[in-house]
Formats: C-alpha cells, sequence, structure tokens
C-alpha cells in the first residue's frame, strides 16, 4: 500500500484567447473559446476537489492574469500546490511536471489528467487513486479520438518513457500504452471516454453534464452556432 492516497495532477494551460482550444474557432471566436475552455478547467477542478484524500497538484503553463475566467480559477486553486510547467515540447512538459510531481512528493503515486474532461465526475476518479492505492503500477484512460484523457503511475518517474511519444494523433494512446509497456510495467486500463478538441465534441459532451460551467457556456452559443451533437458510439 501507498503511504499516502495518491496525488491528483491536472496538466493545464491559463485559459487565454487565440492560445486555447483554438480548434474550437471558427465558430468561437477566441475569446469564446478561451472562456469555454476556462469552464471546462473550473469544472475539473471542482471534480479533483471532491475526490477524498488525494493531494491535489496542477502544472500550468501561462499567466491567469491575462486568462478567461482568471480570479475564479485562481479561487479555485486556493490551498492546492501549483507548479509552473517547463520544457520545450508537450512530451518534455508532461515528463517534467512528473517528475516534479516525485521531487515534491516522495513516495506517493499520480493520476494525471487534463483539462479536456469537464464531464469527469470524481468518483470515477476515487476509483483510479483506489486502484493505485492498491498497486496498480500503470493506468491508462483511452479519449475515443486515440489519445488519453488520465495517466496514472505508481511511480511519477516512470513518466521518462512518455517524452518521445508524440501527441495529437490517433495513435497516441498505443503508442504511450507501448512505452509504459517497454518499462516492464502492467498497464491497466481506465474508461474510454471522449475528450473536447473540436465545437462538436464541446457540445456533445455538454450534453452530458448540462448543470455545469462548461455546459453553461457552449449552449449559452450553441443556436448561433447550428452545431449538431454527435452520437456517442
Amino acid at each position: 500500500m501507498s503511504p499516502a492516497r495518491p496525488v491528483l495532477l491536472v496538466l493545464a494551460r491559463a485559459p487565454v484567447a487565440g492560445v486555447v482550444k483554438t480548434r474550437l474557432s471558427p465558430p468561437a471566436s477566441p475569446a469564446q473559446a478561451a472562456d469555454i475552455a476556462a469552464a471546462g478547467l473550473l469544472d475539473t477542478l471542482d471534480a479533483v476537489a471532491a475526490t477524498p484524500a488525494v493531494t491535489p497538484v496542477v502544472a500550468l503553463a501561462g499567466d491567469l492574469a491575462e486568462a478567461s475566467r482568471g480570479e475564479q480559477i485562481r479561487r479555485a486553486l486556493s490551498g492546492w500546490t501549483v507548479l509552473d510547467q517547463h520544457g520545450s515540447t508537450f512530451g518534455d512538459r508532461l515528463c517534467n511536471a512528473h517528475l516534479d510531481v516525485a521531487a515534491r512528493f516522495p513516495g506517493q503515486p499520480v493520476l494525471q489528467i487534463g483539462m479536456d474532461t469537464p464531464h469527469l465526475h470524481w468518483t470515477l476518479l476515487d476509483a483510479a487513486a483506489r486502484r493505485l492505492d492498491g498497486g496498480a503500477q500503470a493506468l491508462l484512460g483511452a479519449a475515443l479520438d486515440g489519445g488519453w484523457w488520465a495517466l496514472g503511475l505508481h511511480d511519477p518517474t516512470d513518466a521518462r518513457a512518455l517524452r518521445t511519444v508524440p501527441t495529437s494523433r490517433p495513435d497516441t494512446g498505443a503508442r504511450t500504452r507501448e512505452a509504459l509497456s517497454d518499462l516492464g510495467l502492467l498497464v491497466e486500463a481506465l474508461p474510454s471516454m471522449s475528450d473536447v478538441d473540436t465545437m462538436a465534441d464541446a457540445v456533445t459532451v455538454a450534453a452530458t453534464v448540462p448543470g455545469g460551467r462548461f455546459a453553461a457556456a457552449v449552449f449559452d452559443l450553441r443556436d448561433s452556432w447550428l452545431v449538431p451533437v454527435r452520437k456517442q458510439p
């Protein structure tokens, strides 16, 4: 058993217009896309905060002073450990975030998510944390586009294997699993989920969590976009 419940790590970027969720524009303006991203991040932080007995950490890129809903995000992060992302590529930033957590919280496993799953419920995070508590070496949650939405590592330094795994590709999830398996780790599956890359994704995800900030931000503008809801497989 681990000496403490896992660190729950959120890899996030300050939702600045023209920087985040650029694939939502069009039909959204850059400011609207940033507001949707901010709403999704806030819903994600709520899910993490509701998960019992974990250590909440965010690895943040960008400046919240320039971000949509920046003050709300800052308040939501009160009491969290906030780390700066560093590295020239996403693989570098991902790996470095895990190594920074390993240095700050030695001996604790890490469950890492992003800011693209505002429909994530704390019970799913709790179940994954319990699996790491029970000795799971690695957990991987597949995204429906071929990427992944969650990564759990009993030893977060194993994230070094992911530094050169290409991202934003249909085979990113498969190559991540392969890189972890090549370390000799048993990679266990978490439930597959949609993430939010396009406006069709945003509308589909929002429909599953109609009471959240993310859904409100999307539905406030959906009628003018006329974006269809994509059926879940």
